[in-house]
């Protein structure tokens, strides 16, 4: 409730802000314009915020955009064909009358291995338990509508400055993943790290944990969790919509505006991903406005707050199909 009311002030606002910016328009000269581009890396200033130069974890990048397209989830992307064969196990067969598939979901919370990465002083990647337990907390809260919610079982300190360091499917965090995974496909495990390259978080997919079950999980940049430097990606969100991932949520955005979509019939469609907090964003225009407020979109922390039924459903599936009981 409390982001629902936030956004509402925030359209307010914008409105407000957008009728004050017209007056200043019609008031300024023609002739205050932006100075030339000396150089092809280099962009010329725009009062546009989306044109600004985006910095995070130490990385600036030419905007925002840029940045959510390259850096804002690391997750694979799978193809047509994947995204067929793996969908096709969790359908009905259409060969027998109301033929269904039966779903199930966990008899008692997900049980989370938290795994700390830090450098070898032991100091930078720090994460302390009040962040971890912080975490979990707005994880719980995030999947309250589905059928999952989550506990924490252990937490693991490691310093290695090659693991701190591990990029997304790098053999660094391969390495990481095969030394430290515990439990089943069942459990959780999640990563702090120091993801290079401005990159916050990678997950894996349910499917993939039968051909390599040790590196299943969640690798995130330690600023992205609650309270991090990460903004406008520190409220723990970024972790919540990989576990999504985990679950076997794909994008909003996935497919664009075509069929199959993101494989689920109430996220409406959406040709790109959302950056900040767009409301009323309408890239397909016959699906009415984008889901910017769904977890699996790439909006500001701030600005997402749901899961469909649709979603909570496909993920009842999925964890029948890959990880129950394996």
């Amino acid at each position: 409730m409390r982001k629902r009311y936030l956004l509402g002030i925030f359209a307010t606002l914008s409105l407000m802000a957008a009728l004050n910016v017209g007056l200043v328009i019609n008031q300024t000269s023609l002739a205050q314009t932006s100075a030339p581009t000396t150089s092809g890396d280099e962009v010329t200033p725009d009062a546009d915020p989306a044109n600004q130069p985006f910095t995070i974890n130490g990385v600036t990048w030419r905007n925002k955009r840029v940045f959510i397209e390259r850096a804002r989830c690391s997750t694979r992307v799978p193809s047509l064909d994947e995204q067929e064969r793996i969908e096709r196990p969790t359908k009905p067969s259409g060969e027998l009358p109301g033929d269904v598939i039966t779903t199930s979901a966990p008899t008692g919370p997900i049980q989370v291995h938290f795994h700390v990465i830090r450098a070898a002083n032991g100091i930078d990647g720090h994460v302390t338990n009040q962040t971890i337990q912080n975490q979990i907390a707005i994880l719980n809260a995030a999947f309250s509508t589905t059928a999952f919610q989550f506990q924490l079982a252990s937490v693991n300190r490691r310093n290695n400055d090659n693991w701190f360091n591990s990029g997304p499917d790098s053999l660094e965090e391969a390495k990481m993943k095969r030394n430290l995974h515990l439990g089943t496909a069942e459990e959780l495990n999640i990563y702090s790290v120091n993801m290079p390259g401005g990159n916050l978080a990678s997950a894996t997919f349910p499917w993939d944990y039968a051909a390599h079950p040790r590196l299943d999980g969640i690798s995130i940049h330690y600023s992205a969790l609650p309270g991090g430097t990460a903004a406008p990606y520190n409220e723990g969100d970024v972790v919540v919509h990989h576990v999504g991932h985990w679950l076997g949520l794909y994008h909003t955005f996935q497919g664009g505006c075509h069929t199959p979509g993101d494989s689920v019939s109430d996220t409406r469609e959406e040709s790109s991903a959302n950056f900040g907090c767009n409301i009323g964003r309408n890239t397909c225009n016959d699906a009415g406005p984008d889901p910017i407020t769904n977890y699996m979109d790439y909006s500001d922390d701030s600005c997402m707050f749901e899961f469909t039924f649709g979603q909570s459903a496909r993920m009842d599936s999925q964890w029948n199909q890959y990880r129950s009981g394996h």
